[in-house]
């Protein structure tokens, strides 16, 4: 399990109440309940925080993947 420095946990807020966040296994967790009176739960994949509220993740989950990797395909 990757753990987030607390450095960069100093300056991370939830997207969504602004609220910081704590890490919890493999997922980061914001310090206040969101509108739906829970809180909200961040999930990290290799190392990297995936702070996208939940309504996103759809979305992004069905994006193709030249549209996540645009930054790397310019010369290609």
């Amino acid at each position: 399990m990757p753990k987030i420095s607390p450095e960069l946990l100093s300056v991370l807020r939830c997207p969504v109440t602004g609220s910081a966040l704590v890490q919890e296994g493999e997922e980061l967790v914001a310090a206040t309940a969101g509108p739906s009176g829970e809180k909200l739960r961040y999930t990290i994949e290799d190392g990297i925080p995936l702070l996208l509220p939940p309504e996103l993740l759809p979305a992004a989950a069905a994006a193709p993947s030249f549209q996540h990797d645009a930054g790397t395909q310019a010369g290609a």
